[in-house]
């Protein structure tokens, strides 16, 4: 045979095809089902489970009883949950527009090539890696009536100025302070992890549209506004519907800064209310019904994004 001749590719026999389909397969779901069984047992299996505990009352210790609908008929009139759900609203308005901007600009701010801005990025994500008890229990200790560094920075700028300085303000202990202070400490917890992927979607912008974009005589703000914005929309919204989701879902700063949502259950949120009637009241049926709630709240903001995103996302 002429070397210059290439030679067919042999069909592969139907019986034989089958058998390798079968033995990837075969393999396919050996080496997977480590995950698989775990998600079933793990994740699936809890979650259906306390779907179906719902519809029961049952304190885990003596046998379930069935109470079909009861308890969502106490979700709708429980005033607590009503109070639990304007609060979770409430942190997730104030926490995650101005965290995600917030996060926007810093990625902008540290996205110049500026000698030692490396350092800057470190520190900015410091928080990130930091446990949420640790920074909980440091912005208690910023917060503090008598020797919190807060009260303290307040009383010098006034005296700086020649003005009386106000009275120290219990900003954990007074329902008007509670719940900003914890937006704003969640805020800082949460701004180097959105700024690192700001900033890996900024860098990823072509230059060459901000130079047609200079010829076309766009300004700095012009820029941002028909090239920047644009083309970090998709992980604009990324960044949105996973703060959202975290945000329904604050426990942890609730619980060591504010626990059992004092002051005058101003901090009371979802989560810590499910909290409260699983693991102190030992209320499982009413605590799923919570849970089960929650994700359905969850469930319509995110079905809302994916439907809005068509209107401003855009994909190159």
């Amino acid at each position: 045979m002429p070397a210059h001749q290439a030679v067919a590719p042999q069909p592969v026999p139907g019986r034989r095809r089958g058998s390798l389909a079968r033995t990837e397969r075969f393999w396919g779901l050996l080496l997977s089902s480590p995950y698989i069984l775990g998600l079933l047992f793990f994740a699936a299996g809890p979650i259906l489970f306390s779907w179906i505990i719902g519809f029961f009352e049952w304190d885990s210790l003596t046998p379930p009883r069935f109470v079909a609908l009861a308890n969502w008929q106490r979700l709708f009139t429980d005033p607590l949950f009503h109070k639990a759900l304007f609060n979770t609203l409430y942190f997730v308005l104030g926490s995650v527009p101005p965290g995600v901007l917030l996060s926007l600009l810093l990625a902008m701010a540290v996205n110049r090539g500026i000698k030692g801005i490396t350092i800057f990025r470190t520190i900015y994500f410091t928080p990130v890696v930091t446990s949420v008890v640790a920074v909980a229990l440091v912005w208690t200790w910023i917060y503090d009536t008598n020797v919190g560094i807060l009260n303290l920075l307040i009383e010098r700028t006034f005296k700086l100025f020649g003005a009386r300085p106000p009275e120290p303000i219990a900003w954990l202990n007074d329902p008007r302070f509670a719940m900003p202070a914890i937006i704003a400490m969640s805020i800082w917890k949460g701004l180097g992890y959105n700024m690192v992927i700001f900033l890996a979607a900024l860098q990823d912008v072509p230059t060459q549209l901000y130079e047609a974009a200079e010829l076309d005589g766009a300004g700095r703000l012009g820029k941002f506004r028909h090239v920047t914005l644009p083309m970090i929309s998709p992980v604009t919204f990324f960044v949105l519907a996973v703060s959202l989701i975290g945000a329904f879902q604050v426990f942890d700063q609730i619980y060591i800064m504010a626990k059992d949502g004092r002051p005058a259950n101003s901090t009371l949120t979802i989560v810590y209310h499910l909290y409260n009637h699983a693991f102190r009241y030992l209320e499982m049926g009413y605590a799923s019904t919570i849970g089960a709630a929650l994700f359905l709240m969850i469930f319509a903001v995110t079905l809302f994004q994916l439907w809005a995103q068509k209107r401003w996302v855009h994909y190159q």
